[in-house]
């Protein structure tokens, strides 16, 4: 066999093989004859590297990118609108129905819970892969999603096509990341949506393709003309899947609405038992022709809306309440739970927030409560369940000293919750620095609670200027780091120091001062210096600021403990100025408050957004305020809005602003 024809041959073997795996979850290769093919293909291209080819399964390895471009969709992506009950998804169907006198088939799948990206594939090669962003503009992540096996290189037909699909990460390989993560001390993350999303904005793609990641396709949209003859969805699944994606094995057709509201609730339990996490049910028309017919609102497609699914709640018992000592000095309950699964993880921990909130629920350890998840992710206590031995548990009080260093709790004025205010607890201590290294934060990465506690113990790090101090000797030192995982930790503690000034802000755990004030702070002011010799009426002008804050920041500058940390940092090399001059000044001299849950991006996205083209965001309503943009379920914020008469913005009034 000539080599050509050898590299083919193992190039189709192994194309096979990831595609009987990964798609059809039928494994075709025993592992050691995928390795060894795999080897030898790669041998092979490194001796005769013209022969190598963009779909050739060597390509997956991975490489390393100095940042993401951001790519114009060619079409956009919509969002979907929500239906929570069978009365919703009726009157949808109603709408639906309404111009064509007849009932219309509809398509039922799953709504995983992922990052949706479109891919490119131009004569059968994948070509380009984005991720959603906006709908209308995305981040170009070609060489991580090459990295993952369910999406194919190269199609069994030379097609051009764009398709759409969702990434996932396994249940048990997200438990599984985290496992790794907490034995190396590093931040874990809080569900497979968010691990998904970090595996796949990692600039060096071959961490990505350590990731178990793979994706479901949801729809393809067909540009050869012999493709016409695919008249509706379901048939167009169908031809994706014999193109090579992996298409969700529970997708049904059904004849009317009654049909997809009974799939609802087959799935609204059964979709525990599943690898990944759902979230709701997609329900779509299935004729193309009547699709383009009803066509879009602004922001979604009229021929299709999302059920999503109530939030789970499930009992357990209270083993114990745990009493902990945060970044601020306050002291907060946790509920230690029998361990139970809900929503798609085990739960053995819930927050109960203040002494107050216990005394409301009347929560007493031996309890049996009920929990959800807020938001799909924080575990919650909901109630406690009448049991005939609730009176007979002792009442819980609060404590009078601190839990971790025996200092006396006391109270604020106007103020839930009670604060310990020796600067040298320990757990205080080691809450501030663990905040530092946050994500919100100085975003260190390697840098978790575990590690932090080791080093607190071993009398390394005392306060969060110490990291700056660590030496790769005293890593070393501690239990499962090697000299690799010394040297990524000392590595990035290092490059934390050219964070931003809003990081350094909100690393400092200033006293009402979160991202959004950092925010607002670092574009009022260039250095840590011009905000420290402000003074109170300074800093109470500037929108989103106030009078409680401007002194909190004051005094924050004026307590000598606070005064030698920074010339601390400052001598270590931590001096971080503004963040560079917005792309463009659409939005200057406007401030806009976000409330409630936006559809196409997070508020986070939203407010950078407004930043870069000029803005400021507040997280409070005044006669100031320029606009509102509001989301669903916005609350409080909307109706004080309403009362002032505040402009309020719509998602896409938004992004209409933005063009």
């Amino acid at each position: 066999m000539q080599v050509e024809e050898r590299i083919q041959y193992l190039k189709d073997e192994i194309n096979k093989s990831n595609y009987k795996y990964y798609v059809e979850e039928n494994p075709y290769l025993s592992d050691f004859d995928y390795d060894k093919m795999f080897t030898e293909l790669k041998e092979l291209e490194e001796k005769y590297p013209l022969l190598k080819t963009p779909d050739s399964p060597t390509q997956r390895v991975g490489s390393v990118s100095e940042k993401f471009f951001s790519h114009t969709h060619k079409y956009r992506l919509y969002s979907l609108d929500n239906t929570y009950s069978a009365e919703e998804l009726k009157k949808w169907y109603e709408r639906v129905c309404k111009e064509y006198n007849k009932k219309l088939q509809l398509v039922c799948e799953l709504k995983i819970d992922g990052l949706a990206i479109a891919l490119t594939y131009d004569k059968g090669l994948f070509t380009l892969g984005v991720t959603r962003g906006d709908g209308v503009t995305g981040e170009n992540i070609t060489p991580n999603l090459k990295t993952i096996k369910a999406i194919p290189l190269k199609l069994f037909e030379p097609k051009t096509l764009e398709v759409r699909g969702e990434i996932y990460m396994p249940k048990t390989s997200f438990e599984k990341l985290n496992e790794e993560s907490l034995a190396k001390g590093e931040k874990v993350f809080a569900n497979p949506r968010n691990a998904a999303s970090g595996s796949l904005r990692q600039l060096d793609s071959k961490i990505t393709a350590k990731r178990d990641l793979s994706m479901f396709t949801y729809t393809g949209i067909f540009e050869d003309a012999e493709d016409k003859n695919i008249k509706t969805h379901y048939d167009g699944m169908m031809y994706l899947k014999k193109l090579g994606f992996k298409v969700n094995p529970n997708i049904r057709l059904v004849d009317d609405i009654q049909g997809a509201i009974d799939y609802c609730n087959e799935w609204a339990t059964k979709r525990f038992d599943l690898n990944y996490a759902t979230d709701g049910v997609v329900i779509k028309v299935n004729d193309f022709a009547i699709q383009k017919d009803l066509g879009f609102t602004a922001r979604a497609p009229k021929w299709a809306t999302a059920f999503k699914f109530p939030p789970e709640e499930v009992a357990t018992k209270v083993l114990d309440i745990e009493v902990n000592t945060g970044k601020t000095g306050i002291v907060t309950p946790v509920a230690i739970l029998e361990p139970v699964q809900l929503a798609g993880s085990t739960v053995a921990r819930a927050s109960l927030h203040n002494f107050d909130e216990i005394k409301r629920l009347d929560i007493r350890i031996g309890d049996t409560v009920l929990i959800k998840k807020a938001a799909e992710i924080i575990p919650k206590v909901v109630k406690v369940m009448d049991t005939d031995i609730h009176e007979s548990l002792p009442v819980v009080k609060p404590p009078k000293i601190c839990p971790s260093c025996g200092a006396k709790l006391v109270e604020r004025c106007g103020e839930v919750g009670l604060y310990c205010q020796n600067p040298d607890c320990g757990s205080l201590m080691c809450a501030k620095i663990e905040f530092w290294a946050s994500k919100d934060a100085m975003d260190i990465d390697n840098v978790g609670p575990s590690l932090i506690q080791q080093l607190y113990d071993k009398k390394f790090i005392s306060n969060p200027v110490d990291l700056y101090r660590l030496t790769m000797q005293d890593l070393m030192q501690l239990d499962l780091v090697k000299e690799k995982s010394a040297m990524n930790i000392y590595t990035s503690i290092q490059e934390s120091k050219t964070k931003p000034l809003n990081r350094l802000l909100t690393a400092l755990g200033i006293r009402h001062v979160g991202k959004e004030t950092a925010d607002i702070l670092s574009g009022e002011f260039a250095t840590l210096d011009d905000i420290k010799n402000a003074d109170v009426e300074r800093l109470a002008n500037i929108e989103g600021i106030g009078g409680i804050i401007a002194q909190s920041i004051y005094d924050f500058f004026r307590e000598e403990r606070n005064v030698k940390m920074i010339e601390e940092l400052k001598e270590l090399g931590v001096n971080p100025v503004s963040k560079v001059k917005p792309k463009s000044d659409k939005l200057e001299g406007k401030t806009f408050v976000l409330t409630g849950t936006l559809q196409n991006m997070t508020r986070d996205e939203a407010s950078a957004i407004i930043k870069s083209h000029g803005g400021k965001t507040s997280s409070s309503v005044s006669k100031k305020t320029s606009y509102v943009l509001a989301g669903e379920n916005a609350g409080s914020k909307l109706d004080k809005a309403q009362n002032l008469g505040v402009i309020i913005l719509t998602e896409d009034d938004f992004l209409e602003m933005i063009k």
